[in-house]
Formats: C-alpha cells, structure tokens, sequence
C-alpha cells in the first residue's frame, strides 16, 4: 500500500489496526443503498422505471446533503455528525422495507428515497479527512508527499472496490433469501459499523489550523484540469446506474431481475485486483496515461455487452469492464489529490464523491424509463455511452493546459 515500510508502520500506528477493515465495511452501506432500493422497488412494484426514479432520489439525495454534512462535520467534529446521521439513517432504511410493500403512492417512496439519501453517512471523505490528518501531523516531512498519494490510491481502491461489492450483496442476499434482506443488511450495517466508525479514537482529529490560513480561493477548484477529472467521475457513476439498471431490466424481463446484483458483481473480480494492483504500474505509465488505457477497454467491453443477449456473454463483458473501471478511477481520484487547490483537499473529494453518485442517480432513471419505454436490450447500449464520455474526458484533461502553479501530474 505504501512505498516504505516505516511510513507504513507509522501510519497503521497511529490510525488503528481495526481502522482499515472497519473504514472499509463503513462504506458497504451507501454502496447497497442505491442499489437495494431499485431491486426492492422492482420487485415489489413491478416497474424498472419507477425502481430507476428511487435510486436516482436517493443518489440526488445524498449529493444534495453530502456538502452540508461535510461542513457540519467540520464545525462541530465527525463524531457529532456520524451518530446521529447514521441511526437516522438506519431508521429510514428500516421503515422503507414497510413503505414499499404497502399500497403507499409512488410519490412516498420518493420521498423517502431522498431522505435515505440525504441521510447517507459520508464515510468516504470522512476517512480520507482523518488519514490527511494523521500524515500531515505525524509522518515525516521527507515522505510525506509519497505516503498521501499512495493512500490516495488505497481509498480510491476501496471506495470502487465498494461500488462493486455492494452491489454483489445485494445480489446474494435478494437472490437466496428475498429482495427486502438486502435493505435490512445496510441498516444493520450503518447501525453498527457506522457508529463504531463515529466512535473510533481517529474522529477525534481534525484538519490542523495552519493550513486553513494557507487555503487556496473557492475560485481554484473551477480549473480546467480539475473539472474534466471530475467529468470523468461524473461518467463513471453514469456507467454504474446504465450498466446495473440495464442488467436489471434485461434479467427482469425473464423474471430474474433480483439477480442483477450478483451479476453485477462480477465486474469486481478485476476491478478490485487492478484497482488495488494499481500502485505496482511504473512511475512512466503516468495517471493520464492509465485513464486513457482502462478507460478505452470500458469502452471495448462496453460494446460487446451492448451486442450481448445471453447470460454468459453478459458475465464476459462485466468481467472485462472491471478490468477497466479499477484503475480508471484510482487514477482520476489520484489526479484529483495532486490537483486540489492548498486547503480544498475534503472539498475536492466531495466534488469527486458527488459526481459519482449524481451520475449514477440520474443513469439509473434515464435507463430505467429507456427500459420501459424501448425495451432492455435498448438500454444495454447505454453503457457505451458513458464508457465514450469517460474517454472523452480523459482526451479532454489530457489535452487542457495546466496553470503555472499546477505539480506535475507524475505517479508517486
């Protein structure tokens, strides 16, 4: 994970042992949401469309909120902020189960959706918060640099490696026992591990008072070299909500569709071994260079799902995909760290965070009515698209000029 053994040591330290594991299941509750309530609402209601709408609330929901509960965390410490949220959240997702399964109007579940949503404990930026704090305070000075890339690396490993195995449970646990255990599993988890997230010692950090003096102008984060990074996050989270709605509705149409899940997972096998396998590159193969390579496979994969109308052929193409979702998202999150204005790292990674889960909100309605409207196998080309757009983004920064004052974007 790091590139000295003693800068390890040191970080493992001074974060935990448990912090690691416990950080990393934290997060598996906001994977599951998304993609629990479109196969509970699909089971229960019977419409792809509506299950797309419930998602894309949800997600909208938490890009809406995720900002706000940044800054409350902030202001008034991560502790105060996870604790309350979670239990609320647990709550939501609880009283969902019973919504859904009631003659409810539609209009109620999206409401609640978006609640879920801006309830959604901000795990991720949370973590990456603490782990700043703790390199910035305690590592030093001489690998300080290379220690904040490679965890940058790490957590953008686990946050994709998340995105994939959320899904994966929801899959195994709607397909074994039924769709409505996989809702109950991400409360029991955010109940949990979310609170014993919010409780461990590390939440007591906070970002030291001496950068905030040294912070950039709001103004820098609207650079070109960052905007198109987070272009290429946006495209990401349109691929996850085409890709996993498509899939949805193309195993929906043979009664299958609380399956989708487990299919979906498959891309996780080489998505998580690539992703976290992403450090060993050479420094030559430059984050760009990876973005335009894994990206262009997404897209290659992409159109041989969209051709595909057999399962194995779907299984091919997924695993393929994973192949190229990994490093493609690790770079973008890299990129992001080495170009983040001075004092607007959390800021960055929230813009980065809310893209993905924007995108995936808006994909899984447009496709979910794409679904209905034109039929699954319609849908199924969608991917391509945003595969397009996610390489298109990458020609775009690669080809954007950067500001004088901007680092060479080399691999640590």
């Amino acid at each position: 994970m790091f590139h000295t053994r003693s800068a390890s040591s040191e970080l493992i330290r001074h974060a935990g042992l448990s912090y690691f594991p416990l950080a990393f299941i934290a997060r598996l509750p906001f994977a599951m949401m998304t993609v629990g309530v479109l196969t509970l609402v699909v089971a229960e209601r019977g419409s792809v469309t509506l299950g797309g709408l419930n998602s894309a609330a949800a997600g909208i929901g938490t890009a809406l909120a995720g900002p706000l509960l940044g800054a409350a965390a902030d202001r008034l410490g991560q502790r105060r902020v996870l604790v309350p949220v979670g239990l609320i959240n647990a709550a939501l997702l609880a009283a969902f189960i019973l919504v859904v399964q009631s003659a409810a109007p539609d209009l109620a579940l999206l409401a609640m959706s978006v609640l879920i949503g801006a309830s959604a404990p901000q795990i991720a930026p949370m973590s990456r918060t603490r782990l700043v704090a703790i390199i910035t305070r305690k590592i030093r000075v001489s690998e300080r640099e290379r220690v904040l890339s490679s965890t940058m690396a790490y957590e953008s490993a686990a946050d994709e490696t998340v995105f994939i195995v959320g899904p994966f449970l929801v899959g195994i646990l709607a397909t074994a026992i039924a769709p409505w255990l996989a809702i109950v599993g991400a409360a029991a988890l955010t109940l949990v591990f979310v609170t014993r997230f919010a409780l461990h010692p590390t939440g007591r950090l906070q970002p030291g008072t001496k950068n905030s003096r040294q912070q950039a102008p709001a103004r820098e984060l609207a650079s070109a070299k960052l905007l198109t990074v987070v272009a290429g996050a946006l495209g990401i989270g349109l691929f996850f909500g085409a890709t996993l709605t498509s899939l949805t509705g193309f195993l929906a149409a043979d009664g299958d569709g609380d399956r989708a899940g487990l299919l979906y997972g498959v891309m996780g096998i080489g998505s998580a071994a690539l992703a976290l396998g992403s450090a060993a590159f050479p420094a030559r193969f430059s984050f760009r260079a990876r973005w335009l390579t894994f990206a262009t496979l997404m897209l290659a994969a992409a159109l041989a799902y969209a051709t595909a109308r057999d399962e194995l052929t779907i299984v091919i193409a997924l695993a393929v995909l994973g192949c190229g979702i990994g490093p493609t998202l690790v770079s973008q999150y890299s990129l992001a760290a080495q170009l983040s204005p001075a004092g607007r790292s959390a800021t960055t990674m929230t813009m980065l965070g809310s893209a993905v889960v924007v995108g995936q909100a808006v994909s899984s309605a447009v496709t979910g009515a794409v679904v209905d409207s034109l039929g699954a196998t319609t849908a199924m080309t969608l991917p391509a698209v945003t595969a397009a757009l996610i390489v298109a983004a990458g020609i775009a920064h690669a080809t954007s000029k950067p500001k004088t004052a901007d680092r060479e974007l080399v691999p640590a």
